[in-house]
């Protein structure tokens, strides 16, 4: 290649003294895409950030050290836009092809180190700031909040060693699991034919996609059948949960008993109810519950992040009373939740 260099004899000469304006003006930090960012998080009320800090590897643009999340503002010019799919220049073009794919490998390289301290590694692209900043900073007040990571194709086998691990987080606007009415009558179940897996057969105690499947056909059988949702047995014959929510029953004594979580998830929604629940001094039995049982229980109703406390009013041919023991512990919970924030 026989550019001119200029400088530190590593960047050609631009060509033209435009060129030449437009990459002096090129900011290391403080660009229009960052300041746009921050001015939207500030509006939103999101504070406690650090610029550009150097205790972390990459030195992110934004950086939340409390909640260890990472920031990167990437330009799609230099950090070669996914979205943009920009072109190479003209000139100098092996030059640039490899300062490019320098950047993106340094990009990489970066996000890799903070994952491997737990960070979450957030990037946000020039293009998708400036078109819309609001769809940049999601004003969720009500929602949900589904973390998903995965491992990519870099091994196309069953070992899967040296494959990438992807993050990403999706929030959305999230009114109500079931029937706002249904919140009030209480939902109808039915048993499934699908059981929970023993806890040597998977990792029972995880959010993984894989044990959504009988789920999800559990779900259907149940609507197919005009339920609402369906109960599922674990594998040994003993009541386990929902489909998506774990399970609580209400006995004539006014206790509460809920399935010992040995081979389905331990909910958070759960584990507060059982809080709540103690505070107001009901006594919590874990235990194993099996099917023969549901008869001598007068109340029962689900929890779930999405679920929250939703009363159940039958199970197959039983049928439950939507008690105030459980109405007053489904407006505890949302008291709890839905706290205001002081402005």
């Amino acid at each position: 290649m026989s550019a001119h260099y200029i400088r530190d004899k590593r960047s050609p000469k631009p060509s033209s003294k435009t060129i030449s304006k437009v990459m002096s003006a090129n900011k290391a930090k403080n660009t229009k895409p960052e300041l746009l960012l921050r001015k939207a998080l500030w509006h939103e009320g999101i504070k406690g950030y650090r610029l550009n800090w150097k205790k972390v590897p990459g030195r992110p643009d934004i950086a939340f050290p409390g909640r260890k999340v990472a920031i990167f503002v990437n330009g799609c010019y230099w950090h070669r836009c996914p979205k943009c799919n920009l072109s190479l220049p003209k000139t100098n073009t092996e030059f640039w092809k490899d300062k490019f794919d320098k950047n993106v490998k340094r990009d990489r390289k970066k996000s890799d180190e903070l994952l491997s301290l737990d960070w979450v590694v957030l990037v946000f692209w020039e293009c998708e700031i400036k078109s819309n900043i609001s769809n940049s900073i999601q004003k969720v007040k009500n929602g949900y909040v589904r973390p998903v990571a995965w491992r990519g194709s870099e091994m196309m086998a069953i070992s899967a060693q040296k494959t990438k691990i992807h993050v990403a987080i999706a929030t959305w606007e999230w009114g109500s699991y079931f029937d706002p009415k249904l919140k009030i009558e209480g939902i109808k179940l039915n048993i499934s034919n699908w059981r929970r897996p023993a806890p040597n057969t998977i990792p029972w105690d995880t959010k993984a996609s894989g044990l959504y499947m009988i789920c999800t056909l559990s779900k259907h059988e149940a609507e197919k059948d005009g339920y609402t949702d369906s109960l599922m047995l674990d594998f040994e014959g003993n009541v386990a949960e929902a489909t998506g929510a774990n399970i609580f029953f209400k006995d004539k004594n006014g206790e509460f008993h809920t399935p010992i979580p040995d081979s389905f998830l331990d909910g958070i929604t759960r584990r507060t109810i059982i809080d709540i629940a103690k505070s107001k001094n009901i006594k919590i039995h874990e235990r194993k519950i099996t099917p023969d049982e549901l008869s001598n229980f007068e109340g029962c109703f689900l929890t779930g992040t999405a679920a929250e406390v939703t009363p159940v009013s039958q199970i197959k041919d039983l049928k439950f009373k939507v008690c105030n023991t459980i109405l007053d512990l489904s407006e505890s919970y949302q008291s709890l939740v839905r706290k205001k924030v002081a402005a």
